[in-house]
């Protein structure tokens, strides 16, 4: 959202996870409303943004696992020193048990694609190490659980302790599925019986699934942090829910709370915005529509 650099490059995934328990109704909208804004705001050239959504008619390329992250893979290697890259996430989030040998009781961050194939925060660590000198990759997150989604990423404004005195939104949802709810998924795609997710991946997904999952004991899972220019704008604390809203403000029609907040800060405020800005201003938007979750942003 800050200065714009010499070539600016977008990947925008809205995951609705259309006729199943878990469908969403937002999500597409989010994203089809900030590639209007990276366009009309920020200069964004149509051909440089890549929409990724789960609706046949509306994208040709499938947000699963494996397509969004050969597509971030592609838009950092064809960025150039000073480029700036965006990336937005709006659908389910989840936390996994962590898998590192000195993290035993953690819990990681984890987004969740159409195909249920995870991306963690290792992956995005992984992304952020192979960016050029000086380039930056903002991602926004709007998922549950989405704060510390890039891994060792260090917090710069953290959790609040305002409560909103305003209802919460009737037709509203969390943008979570649990733990559980993944095992038993994956359990019903390989037919294994197994409580080990990295299994489950492993087997469903191949060379294709997470590096939390790939990585063996003797593989360090501390992935080391080269040159760190990410910055993660993310729809809520680590412990908490990001909510999937019809907005009576909009019509009755679905966004994200985040995503909509931050389209709507960046409306209000024509001139130059810095990211601290946005999630503060995003934050007292949520607080006045009675959303009980609170923006984060680490880089």
């Amino acid at each position: 959202m800050e200065e714009l650099g010499a070539k600016r490059l977008a990947v925008l995934v809205g995951c609705n996870y259309p006729n199943t328990e878990n469908e969403l109704h937002g999500c597409i909208n989010d994203v089809l409303g900030m590639k209007q804004v990276l366009i009309e705001r920020f200069g964004f050239k149509e051909e440089d943004i890549e929409l990724m959504i789960d609706e046949p008619t509306g994208s040709s390329v499938m947000p699963t696992g494996a397509n969004i992250k050969k597509t971030l893979r592609r838009m950092i290697h064809s960025a150039k020193e000073g480029d700036v890259l965006y990336f937005h996430y709006s659908g389910h989030g989840t936390l996994i048990p962590s898998l590192k040998p000195n993290e035993p009781h953690r819990k990681d961050e984890a987004i969740v694609p159409c195909d249920f194939n995870l991306i963690t925060d290792m992956d995005f660590r992984e992304l952020v190490n192979q960016l050029p000198p000086k380039t930056t990759l903002t991602i926004l997150s709007d998922s549950c659980h989405s704060g510390g989604l890039i891994d060792q990423e260090k917090e710069q404004i953290g959790p609040s302790t305002i409560a909103s005195r305003h209802p919460q939104p009737h037709h509203s949802r969390p943008k979570l599925i649990p733990f559980e709810s993944i095992l038993e998924k994956l359990k019903q795609l390989t037919s294994l019986d197994t409580p080990s997710i990295a299994t489950h991946m492993r087997e469903q997904f191949k060379e294709e699934a997470s590096l939390s999952f790939c990585l063996n004991e003797a593989t360090s899972h501390d992935r080391a942090i080269t040159g760190d220019y990410g910055i993660l704008l993310s729809g809520c604390q680590a412990n908490e829910t990001s909510a999937d809203a019809h907005m009576d403000e909009e019509g009755g029609k679905a966004y994200g709370a985040f995503s909509n907040a931050v389209r709507k800060v960046l409306e209000e405020n024509p001139g130059r915005v810095s990211n601290k800005e946005v999630v503060i201003k995003a934050r007292e938007v949520l607080h006045k529509q009675g959303f009980r979750q609170h923006p984060y942003r680490e880089n």
